[in-house]
Parts: C-alpha cells; sequence; structure tokens
C-alpha cells in the first residue's frame, strides 16, 4: 500500500491512501499526488430509477479554480531560459503573478494543450508543438492538482508525445485526465478528494488536426462523442464521484462567440441526468485563444472558453490571444446530499509580453499599483465584455477582485 502525501496547502486535499496495481495506475511516487483513478464500476442503473445522492461525508463546500490553454510559444521558452539564468528552464516567475489565486482555491485545474519534449529539447512552436517539461514542475509549485491534457495538438509528437508528458505530470504530482498511456488508464475515471469530497474530472477534444489515433490505440486521446463523455460522467459516478467536472477542447479559433457544435454540446450534455441527478456539474472550456461568454445552460455553469492562461502570439492583430479569465466556482452540498454551484467569479488574466513576459491577475496588479496599470485597460476591459456577453451577471456571475 503506498500513501499520497498532502502538499501544504491549507489543508486542500485529504489523506488518501491507494493499494494495489490497478488502483496504482498512472500515478506516480512524488509529493502532493491527490487524485486517485479509480477502476470503472458495473453498468448504471436505468435512468429511471431514482437514485439517491451519496451519503455526505467530508465538507459542505469547497471553491474550485480553472484556467485555459497553457501555450508554450518560443518567445516564453525563452523567458524560462532567461529566467533560470540560460542554461535550464525556470516557468516559476512566469505564473507566480497568478499563484495567489491557484493555490488559494481547494481545487485548480489546468489546461496543457501541448506535449512535452526531452528535458533538453528540442522544443518547437506552431503548428507542431513540443514544450519544455519543466512547465511540469511550475504547474505543480503554482497549486495546480490535475491538468486536461485533451487538445488538438496531443498527438503533434505522436504517442511518445503522450508519454512523456503524462509522465512528467505524474512525477510532478499533478494529475491528468483526456489522453492515456494504456486503455486501463484511459478506462479508470480521475477523482480528486478535495477536502474529503470526491470530485471527477474528464476531458475531452473536438479533434486532433488531422493526426489519426495511433494504431491499436483508439483510447490515446478522447475525442468528442456525447454519448461516451455521458458514460464517462456515469462511471465517474459509479465510482463514487459527488461532482462531476468536464474540460471541453471546442469551438472556432479567434472567435468570441460560441459556435454551433458548443452551443449543441453544451445544451446536450447539460441536459443529461441519470435517475434524475445531471450528470455533470461544471463545463469549463478551452481551445479558441480568446475569452468567451459564461452562461447558465439547464441550470449548469458553462465556460464556453477561458481564453489562453499562457501564450505570447506574434502580431498586433492577435493581441487578444494574451487576454484569458480564470474561472471561479464555489460549490456547496445541500440539504439532500447534491452538490451545486452557489457562487461564479471571474478573474481577469492577461499574458502580459512585458519584458519580462509574466502571467498576470489584473486586478490584483492594479490593486497593487503596477507601473504597466495603463496596458491592462483594454485586455481588462475585452474580457469583460467577452465573459457577461451572454447575460451571466442576471444568473449571478460576479468578477472578484480578491484572491480567495
Amino acid at each position: 500500500m503506498r500513501v499520497d502525501r498532502i502538499r501544504s496547502r491549507a489543508g486542500r486535499v485529504l489523506l488518501v491512501a491507494l493499494a494495489g496495481a490497478t488502483a496504482l495506475a498512472g500515478c506516480s511516487s512524488g509529493a502532493g499526488n491527490r487524485t486517485e483513478r479509480s477502476p470503472s464500476a458495473s453498468a448504471s442503473q436505468g435512468a429511471g430509477d431514482k437514485r439517491p445522492a451519496p451519503a455526505p461525508q467530508g465538507a459542505s463546500r469547497f471553491t474550485l479554480v480553472g484556467t485555459g490553454d497553457v501555450l508554450a510559444y518560443p518567445s516564453i521558452i525563452q523567458q524560462a531560459r532567461d529566467d533560470a539564468g540560460g542554461d535550464a528552464y525556470d516557468f516559476h516567475k512566469i505564473f507566480a503573478g497568478v499563484k495567489p489565486v491557484v493555490a488559494g482555491a481547494d481545487v485548480a485545474l489546468c489546461h496543457m494543450e501541448t506535449v512535452y519534449g526531452q528535458p533538453g529539447g528540442p522544443f518547437t512552436g506552431y503548428p507542431l508543438f513540443k514544450a519544455p517539461p519543466q512547465i511540469a514542475r511550475a504547474l505543480a509549485d503554482t497549486g495546480y492538482d490535475g491538468c486536461s491534457t485533451a487538445s488538438n495538438h496531443t498527438l503533434d509528437d505522436g504517442f511518445g508525445g503522450i508519454e512523456r508528458t503524462l509522465g512528467e505530470l505524474d512525477a510532478s504530482g499533478v494529475r491528468h485526465t483526456g489522453s492515456a498511456r494504456s486503455a486501463a488508464e484511459a478506462a479508470a475515471p480521475v477523482i480528486l478528494d478535495v477536502k474529503g469530497v470526491k470530485v471527477a474530472h474528464l476531458a475531452w477534444t473536438y479533434g486532433t488536426n488531422g493526426i489519426p489515433l495511433p494504431d491499436g490505440k483508439p483510447w490515446a486521446v478522447n475525442v468528442v462523442d456525447a454519448p461516451r463523455i455521458i458514460e464517462q460522467a456515469r462511471a465517474a459516478r459509479r465510482a463514487g464521484a459527488e461532482v462531476v467536472v468536464l474540460s471541453m477542447h471546442w469551438g472556432s479559433e479567434w472567435q468570441r462567440a460560441p459556435d454551433a457544435d458548443q452551443l449543441r454540446w453544451a445544451r446536450e450534455l447539460t441536459a443529461s441526468q441519470d435517475g434524475g441527478r445531471k450528470d455533470i456539474d461544471l463545463i469549463l472550456g478551452t481551445h479558441n485563444h480568446v475569452p468567451q461568454p459564461y452562461a447558465k445552460v439547464n441550470g449548469t455553469w458553462v465556460v464556453y472558453g477561458m481564453g489562453d492562461q499562457m501564450a505570447n502570439f506574434p502580431g498586433q492583430d492577435k493581441l487578444a490571444g494574451n487576454y484569458s479569465s480564470i474561472a471561479r466556482f464555489s460549490f456547496a452540498r445541500g440539504a439532500d446530499g447534491v452538490w451545486s454551484v452557489d457562487r461564479a467569479e471571474f478573474l481577469p488574466q492577461y499574458s502580459d509580453p512585458g519584458p519580462p513576459f509574466r502571467v498576470v491577475d489584473i486586478n490584483a496588479e492594479l490593486a497593487a499599483g503596477s507601473p504597466r496599470a495603463g496596458a491592462y485597460q483594454k485586455p481588462l476591459e475585452t474580457i469583460r465584455a467577452a465573459v457577461l456577453s451572454e447575460g451571466a451577471a442576471g444568473d449571478g456571475l460576479t468578477e472578484a477582485t480578491a484572491t480567495r
């Protein structure tokens, strides 16, 4: 038996004991692992069966933070090299500006869009990304518990890229979902133990840029299929999940409004129930590079697109690719034992090209009297307009001005 240790982040996740080879699939021996991969359970009860919620355990509420695509463009890689003194790669300073928000949540989820190369490179940018694996350690130290890894760039370096990326995330204590190294790993629900509450994380992508799935490995990347997503969510429920969070890599690049596929999938996925209970409790969107609206669909919060968390696009016409939002949702347990969001917030975020390049919490920078305050006004206004464009304020979404 192995007992995963807890990082000292305000008691965020309870101690989890994992026993047996199956339970260990995909887990590292490093400190800070807070996710268990639960074996798939038997077939679900019929949709007509009224299924009671699990008996209440653990905390009565928790906060979740979600952030957008991590894209290591060449200029960002060079910044990490400069920050390390020129002979290594260090991404800690790049993420330092958002660490208070990320580490302050009870559970934080990132989106690792690209795969990792070897520690010493070579590293590549668009169209076939291969990023420094040192990003994984920086994500862990920033406070992330898990990361979605299903994207249109997941197969940029073939199956080997998936293996390296998941291995590095394991070694850093960051759990992952959306791509897999084996059929067993793909089938096992990823469940995070958050203050005693079981939170499942699912991730799917609309495609892989025309790169076919590896021969004999159809499970390597989750490619969107609504019925399969629903079945995966139900499998997570059978494995004990009390809350199910879905990361969707979807939408049209550079488009601020959700496209037809996003709208259709959002309606279908949020409408799905089993035994009178929602299959999915929250959807976090990535891919489109720019901030998109938050909205309530069938009573469930959907973030159509958070924008890129770490990106630095060349050219004045793509400056909006540096704008994004941090999504923060507070979940509360109802009297019936069922969890729901009772507070929805967003925090405007900016990949500030500098120099030096840094990812910043705009409101925190303004409150601190940043000398770059003038450079943050346009991103701030653009992000606000996009996030609130579908009337989410009327459903209770607010802009957070505090890190916790």
